[in-house]
C-alpha cells in the first residue's frame, strides 16, 4: 500500500469514528428531548390535576436542555449544518473560498477549545455542591458545556483533516 491510500483510509476511519460519535449525541438528545416533554407533562399533570407540583422538574428539565443544546450544536458543527452566512463566501474565487473555510473552521475549532477548557473549570469547581431538589452535584449544569466543547473540537479538528487531505465533502466549502 502506498502512503496516499494508507492516508485516505485513516481519513475514512476517522470519519467513520466521528460520524459514530455524532450519531450517539443525536440518539442521547433525542432521548432528552423525550423525557423533557414526558416531564413537563408530569408537571402540568401533578399542578392541575394532583395539585402537587413536582418541583424537581425544572431542574432536572434544566439538565436536559443544557444537554440538547450543547450536544446538538456540536452534531451541527459535525455535519456542517450550524448558523453560518455562505452567500459572501460562496461568492468569491475558490482559493480565497478555501482560506475562509479553513479560518472558520480554526475559529470553531478555537471557540470549542474554550468551551472545553473554561466549562471543565467550572465543572470541577461546582462538583462538591448540590443543586437543590435533586440533590446531585452541581457541575453537572457544566458538564454539557464541557462535552460539547470537546467535541466541537474534535469535529472542527476533523474538518480541518479532511479539507488538507483532499477529502473534504462539505457542499460550500471547495468545489
Amino acid at each position: 500500500m502506498n502512503d496516499n491510500s494508507q492516508s485516505l483510509g485513516a481519513v475514512r476511519r476517522m470519519t467513520a469514528v466521528l460520524d459514530v460519535i455524532a450519531f450517539a449525541c443525536m440518539i442521547l438528545t433525542g432521548i432528552a428531548l423525550v423525557v423533557v416533554t414526558v416531564i413537563f407533562g408530569w408537571l402540568v399533570f401533578g399542578r392541575y390535576v394532583l395539585n402537587a407540583t413536582p418541583t424537581w422538574v425544572e431542574q432536572v428539565a434544566l439538565l436536559l436542555v443544557m444537554t440538547i443544546a450543547f450536544l446538538g450544536a456540536a452534531v451541527g458543527v459535525h455535519a456542517h449544518t450550524h448558523l453560518s452566512v455562505s452567500v459572501f463566501r460562496n461568492a468569491l474565487p475558490t482559493r480565497v473560498r478555501t482560506c475562509f473555510v479553513v479560518v472558520t473552521d480554526v475559529l470553531m475549532a478555537g471557540f470549542g477549545a474554550m468551551m472545553l477548557w473554561y466549562g471543565a473549570r467550572l465543572t470541577i469547581f461546582k462538583w462538591g455542591s448540590l443543586i437543590p431538589l435533586i440533590q446531585v452535584p452541581e457541575g453537572l449544569r457544566s458538564l454539557p458545556l464541557t462535552i460539547g466543547g470537546g467535541l466541537i473540537l474534535l469535529f472542527s479538528i476533523g474538518h480541518l483533516v479532511r479539507l488538507f487531505s483532499g477529502n473534504d465533502a462539505r457542499k460550500d466549502s471547495i468545489e
